[in-house]
């Protein structure tokens, strides 16, 4: 046998040397390769157990490293209150979210799970976030920049944690204040609500200039994947019942619940949460017309589109009855990703069933698993599935807070002061003999963050996570020789016998979220109207509403000398002070129109019947005290 020559040799180690290469080289891990061929190059790897476990998304509660192994596993959410541990630091979700990750990169395409959360007026399940002003009092500021910056911080404080997704912003348009989800509600104008969607380029980092409509963005490792929610109509529904039906013809959809939509696609948004309710009857998680046929199809629409908690189960009323029924109906609709959020393997045996038996095409599958990947690969979670501790400091931060309480003070709403306008009350003097602070409201800092805070529906008092209270936020503005008495609900008699200069009366709402919050009455509860009567009649007094809406004043307006509508301001309390005592103007609008009774509503700004106590627009200004 003749030796090969050496040159020959040479030749023959080059040509086994590319063939190994090739061997090693995965395009679909190449970050250099467009994200279309990445996306082609894995799904061709994929079996159909693969590709179904990616449209899965499951509760933090179930999700261990063995689960998202074994059932290829897309996605994790922790819901409203889901936490690692009661009071979590930073540290202690970074270690958690990176243990369940590393079961899905154990899998033999190792294609990274992606953890989602509502951060909805920041990062509000975690202890020790930034709570910024729900989306109510935002409205109110009509200042797109603001809302970025609260992106921008939002995003960090989620990075922090390690988590790359929220479901955030709402962009429902609440026509009517009944509805309990009335506060994740920018305003009843859909112009403000379209304004507002610039705190999408605040979480995810602003659109490249010649970006293709309706593909998705998200700038690296500071940055999360957004979600416009609920996809149509939620804020529309009769008598503002949460999960209810939407009356109105497509032109009225399109003019007041889908110009938000528009505006968030056009600024690159990752993902669409699809809303619980019906549009004329039908319910949206079984709507292909708009699900797929608009959103998809007429708004070039390239992200992925998730339900909303159980979504397709409550597709049949009572919810679940007809499970398969649901899977074949919301997957057919153009739902990418089920939250499902607990009993996944039904969903998938449903669903692989259903695929099988050609009842779900092969390609509706492969559709939701391009976008679901396209997101994925456009968040560069394949090169960094594993988050560090570089962030955590941004929890919590002194800037951020710093920016809430800037967003506090815009916010607010002034919608009366001094008995005549001749004389007004505020602002108040720093500087006077005693003052009477009182209400369900003044040093509780639950009820002034509102629901989603912590847990889903929020919670009453002071230890729920870090922040000022009005009360602690007065005393810090006071002048030291200022004697500021604390009096939750005190007697008339206990107020006419003190001699105070004046009263700050801070009542509202409890906590509440979703059909929780669904109210027919829209009343301050007791003692709230007690604590205005008491001290109103016999002191100088502004009163300080903190609610997720309007609600009914009117019968206490004649009595109260100056009146504050303060929303759901959130942890920074100080900027509820900063008004109070002139370190600030006020210069907040009405986003809502705050009716005279309940039987006025449905009552929007254009309506034949407009007769508001406070109309849209409404708020009266003060200069800021020189000191």
């Amino acid at each position: 046998m003749g030796r090969l020559s050496k040159p020959m040799m040479g030749f023959m180690l080059l040509c086994c040397l590319a063939v190994l290469t090739e061997a090693d080289y995965i395009k679909y891990k190449d970050p250099k390769q467009p994200v279309g061929a990445r996306i082609k190059d894995l799904m061709k790897r994929m079996t159909l157990q693969e590709k179904i476990g990616q449209m899965v998304q499951i509760e933090r509660s179930v999700a261990t490293p063995d689960v998202m192994k074994q059932y290829f596993i897309g996605s994790v959410l922790s819901g409203g209150g889901s936490v690692p541990a009661p009071k979590a630091t930073a540290e202690t979700w970074i270690n958690t979210v990176n243990e369940i990750q590393k079961g899905s990169l154990s899998t033999h395409l190792g294609i990274p799970m992606i953890y989602g959360i509502d951060a909805v007026h920041g990062h509000n399940n975690v202890y020790n976030a930034t709570i910024f002003p729900h989306n109510v009092g935002l409205g109110v500021t009509r200042d797109p920049q603001l809302v970025k910056k609260i992106g921008e911080a939002t995003a960090l404080e989620v990075r922090a944690t390690g988590i790359p997704y929220v479901f955030a912003p709402c962009i429902a348009v609440c026509r009517d204040p009944r509805w309990g989800r009335c506060y994740e509600s920018y305003s009843e104008d859909p112009k403000i609500v379209q304004a507002m969607t610039e705190i999408i380029p605040g979480l995810q980092g602003e659109l490249p200039a010649k970006s293709r409509k309706g593909i998705p963005f998200v700038a690296g490792k500071q940055k999360v994947a957004a979600c416009a929610k609920h996809f149509v109509g939620d804020g529309g529904t009769t008598k503002g019942i949460d999960e209810n039906n939407t009356v109105t013809s497509f032109d009225g959809l399109l003019s007041i619940h889908m110009p938000g939509y528009y505006n968030s696609i056009s600024k690159g948004v990752a993902t669409v949460m699809v809303s619980y309710s019906s549009w004329n009857g039908k319910r949206m998680h079984a709507n292909r017309d708009l699900v797929t046929g608009f959103l998809k199809d007429k708004l070039k629409f390239k992200g992925f589109v998730i339900s909303d908690w159980q979504g397709i189960d409550r597709i049949t009323s009572p919810p679940h009855l007809n499970y398969s029924y649901s899977v074949e109906a919301g997957v057919g609709a153009g739902i990418d990703m089920i939250m499902i959020p607990y009993n996944f393997t039904e969903f998938i045996d449903d669903l692989t069933y259903q695929v099988k038996n050609n009842i779900i095409p092969m390609s509706r599958i492969d559709d939701a698993v391009k976008r679901i990947l396209r997101v994925k690969f456009v968040m560069g979670i394949f090169e960094n599935p594993l988050a560090d501790f570089s962030l955590v400091n941004q929890l919590g931060s002194k800037e951020h807070r710093e920016l809430a309480r800037e967003a506090v003070r815009k916010s607010l709403v002034l919608l009366k002061n001094g008995k005549s306008a001749d004389k007004p009350l505020l602002p108040l003097p720093k500087k006077t003999a005693k003052i009477l602070v009182a209400g369900s409201h003044a040093d509780n800092l639950g009820n002034q963050c509102g629901g989603w805070t912590i847990t889903w529906q929020g919670l009453g008092g002071n230890d729920l996570t870090i922040g000022t209270t009005i009360l602690n936020a007065v005393k810090n503005t006071v002048d030291p020789t200022t004697q500021v008495v604390y009096n939750e609900n005190p007697d008339a008699e206990f107020v006419k016998s003190n001699k105070f200069s004046f009263a700050i009366v801070v009542v509202g709402e409890p906590t509440y979220a979703e059909m929780y919050g669904d109210s027919f009455n829209l009343s301050i509860p007791e003692p709230g109207p007690s604590t205005i009567h008491n001290v109103c009649s016999a002191v100088k007094c502004v009163v300080v509403v903190i609610s997720g809406r309007p609600v009914v004043i009117q019968p206490y307006l004649a009595n109260i000398d100056a009146l504050v509508a303060a929303w759901l301001p959130g942890t920074e309390g100080q900027g509820v002070a900063d008004l109070l005592f002139g370190d600030f103007g006020f210069s907040g609008k009405l986003a809502r129109t705050w009716f005279k009774t309940v039987d006025q509503l449905p009552m929007n700004i254009g309506d034949p019947h407009y007769d508001p106590l406070f109309p849209f627009g409404y708020g009266l200004t003060t200069k800021p005290t020189k000191n």
